[in-house]
């Protein structure tokens, strides 16, 4: 058994994280591979983070492809070979003609839920435009929604399953830059990467709409560094690139902008 008392410790997901531990004591007891519903990805990074120096179980997360935001998690033992393939996982193409109601990721969400299946049920949702959506849930949910999803927003739509070949995936639009700070503090580096006042960005810290690294950060003096990636509730996500220190003691900071 794991020590769960001492793993949930200072997480914030307790709910999401107790749940992934249960699975994981199951794989462990039972010599198999146990998987997760889909997660987000705080609750992703917090599983990665207390598990990756457990010798007992190893975690691979897969969402279908592979800037997928929304995972399951395949749990094992460390000497039971995992991949991709065992996280069991389906597309479906929701397709109908929305030239004159366009619906958003919200709206296409809100009618798969509207069917009664549950968030953990469902993964990313690519949005299309005027002819639909696509969405990766567990297979389980197939049948279900391919004769339930007939509707959205005043939309008729034919639900049905897919390859993932068959998926729409855009590469996420970016944007490079760099700049020039006194510090590597939070409302510094998003502030120039986002291109919002500092005075915003530290408003948006205190009010939790920023994460660094999928971890709530709620102190605007925080300081980042190479690697970190910062979000932004609306705005998008930020990677710290490189780090160097100019002949005036400031940082030159490479940033990439993800919308």
């Amino acid at each position: 058994m794991l020590p769960k008392e001492d793993l949930l410790k200072r997480v914030e997901n307790k709910k999401e994280i107790t749940r992934v531990i249960d699975k994981a004591d199951q794989a462990i007891n039972n010599w198999e591979v146990v998987v997760t519903d889909f997660l987000s990805p705080p609750v992703v990074a917090e599983v990665e983070a207390i598990l990756q120096n457990l010798t007992e179980i190893k975690a691979l997360p897969w969402g279908g492809y592979a800037q997928a935001e929304r995972r399951r998690i395949a749990l094992s033992r460390p000497d039971i070979p995992l991949d991709e393939l065992q996280v069991e996982l389906a597309a479906l193409d929701i397709a109908g003609n929305f030239l004159f109601d366009p619906a958003t990721h919200r709206d296409f969400l809100g009618s798969i839920l509207g069917t009664g299946i549950v968030r953990e049920k469902v993964g990313d949702i690519l949005v299309l435009g005027e002819r639909g959506a696509q969405a990766i849930v567990v297979p389980e949910m197939v049948d279900f929604l391919t004769a339930s999803l007939t509707q959205v927003r005043s939309v008729a739509v034919k639900t049905q399953q897919i390859e993932f070949s068959e998926l729409k995936i855009r590469p996420p639009k970016k944007k490079e830059m760099t700049t020039v700070e006194a510090s590597m503090r939070l409302d510094a580096i998003a502030s120039a990467g986002f291109g919002i006042s500092r005075s915003k960005m530290a408003s948006a810290i205190s009010s939790n709409d920023v994460r660094v690294n999928w971890k709530e950060i709620t102190q605007a003096s925080h300081n980042v560094k190479a690697g970190d990636l910062i979000a932004v509730r609306g705005k998008g996500r930020l990677e710290v690139g490189d780090v160097s220190v100019t002949k005036k003691q400031r940082y030159r900071v490479n940033l990439v902008r993800y919308k």
